[in-house]
């Protein structure tokens, strides 16, 4: 995405290899974002982007009845299309001599929510969007303020991150893919994961995370989970996308889902394997911090982003992964460790219903 990415030195990780991420700012992720926002998206309408949620709003609030926004609205209506598959449709395309196009496979949009859209159809509109909302010079007038911010986040952020874990941690051998971070704009408090694989290159997986003020003081929120948690994503999904390890887990992210689904669907975590995955996520995070000695975001982000969040059954999860990682020459991969999570989650559902029946029963007498 030559034309779509200010930033350069981008890290291509081999066999071996650590590198150091930039963070970048995508012209189609900046399209795709706004163009849900001037849709009503409500997940990218989130004005906490500052002067740049009124830049955004005073330059293409009079396209919300182009007809690319109204067929959209009418995608999204049909097939769900909103959340990680606008990014996931946001990675696939690129812009070349002022047109947009697809790249890479289009059965990975097929596989992320995007197989029942007629993608020349949509790309051929997304075009008209493009050129008839000039957007190409609205991404080219605030590229000093993209490239202003990348370079404060690099400062705060990078430094914490190290790609080589997600190879060792996930399959005992260094990654052997590119990884991407890229600043979304208009996403606010939305950030997602993605993944693509061009011809004769390296697969690439992708955290796209929110920019965001504090709408109280107007100043900038870093928050070093998001990328790990957005990359995590990549390595944890997968596993449960295997039919073995589906029926593993089914029984025991139901109960889980149960629990805690009023919470749950307040996040928009509305199935059992969203509940697993994020589960899983949220605690490869917390084992990430503690393996690099960053003790106080392992403790924060347990106590705050997870127990706080619904997900009371993390310290198990966390305790499992520890586990996991201290136990490589029994579990060479995670893959191999996955029944033991299941063990681990069932215990913790079963031990969570006798104290409810304890209650219960302690009540009626």
């Amino acid at each position: 995405m030559k034309k779509t990415i200010t930033t350069a030195l981008l890290a291509i990780l081999t066999l071996g290899a650590s590198a150091q991420i930039k963070s970048e700012v995508s012209e189609t992720v900046e399209l795709m974002s706004i163009l849900s926002r001037t849709a009503g998206f409500q997940e990218f309408s989130d004005d906490l982007a500052g002067q740049y949620s009124k830049d955004t709003e005073a330059w293409f609030a009079k396209y919300g009845e182009h007809p690319t926004v109204a067929y959209y609205k009418d995608i999204r209506a049909k097939y769900g299309i909103g959340y990680e598959r606008v990014t996931n449709m946001a990675v696939h395309l690129d812009i070349d001599k002022g047109k947009v196009k697809l790249v890479g496979d289009r059965a990975e949009l097929g596989n992320s929510g995007w197989q029942n859209v007629d993608l020349d159809e949509f790309v051929k509109r997304l075009n008209m969007f493009y050129a008839d909302t000039h957007f190409h010079e609205f991404f080219e007038q605030h590229k000093p303020f993209y490239d202003e911010f990348l370079k404060t986040y690099d400062s705060y952020v990078m430094g914490y991150l190290h790609p080589e874990w997600f190879g060792r941690f996930y399959n005992g051998s260094e990654p052997t893919g590119q990884f991407r971070l890229i600043i979304g704009f208009t996403y606010g408090t939305t950030n997602n994961s993605a993944s693509r694989q061009l011809p004769g290159q390296p697969r690439e997986v992708f955290a796209v995370c929110g920019y965001n003020l504090n709408p109280s003081t107007g100043r900038l929120l870093f928050d070093t989970s998001l990328p790990l948690h957005e990359f995590n994503h990549s390595f944890v999904n997968p596993l449960l996308d295997k039919a073995e390890n589906a029926r593993t887990m089914q029984e025991v992210g139901t109960g889980l889902f149960k629990l805690s689904q009023s919470v749950m669907e307040q996040l928009h975590y509305n199935d059992w394997h969203i509940v697993i995955n994020e589960s899983l996520v949220r605690a490869a995070v917390i084992v990430y911090f503690y393996e690099h000695g960053y003790d106080k975001f392992a403790v924060n982000t347990l106590t705050i982003g997870t127990l706080g969040k619904g997900f009371p059954w993390m310290l198990d999860v966390v305790t499992a992964l520890r586990f996991y990682s201290a136990h490589r020459d029994q579990y060479p991969t995670l893959n191999d460790f996955y029944p033991e999570i299941a063990r681990c989650l069932n215990k913790y559902i079963e031990d969570r219903n006798g104290s409810f029946r304890s209650l219960s029963q302690s009540g009626d007498s």
